[in-house]
């Protein structure tokens, strides 16, 4: 089975893109991706989602508790 958007010619990434909570870093799965825009990844999660407990979720989490001691 062929990709469409590699018939098409269409500039595109075949990774997952992981999105991290502080909006400006990103991830691909992909090793071989070069350019983490959001149009070229037709599947985009947020970290969170991960079986692996991220780093930077574990942060939101403790500052959200945090916050609510306070």
């Amino acid at each position: 089975m062929e990709c469409a958007f590699c018939t098409s010619g269409i500039d595109h990434c075949h990774g997952t893109l992981v999105v991290h909570p502080d909006g400006g870093f990103a991830e691909c799965t992909d090793e071989n991706c070069t350019d983490l825009d959001r149009i070229r990844h037709a599947l985009i999660i947020d970290c969170h989602t991960l079986d692996e407990a991220c780093a930077c979720t574990l942060a939101v989490e403790v500052e959200a508790v945090l916050r609510q001691a306070s």
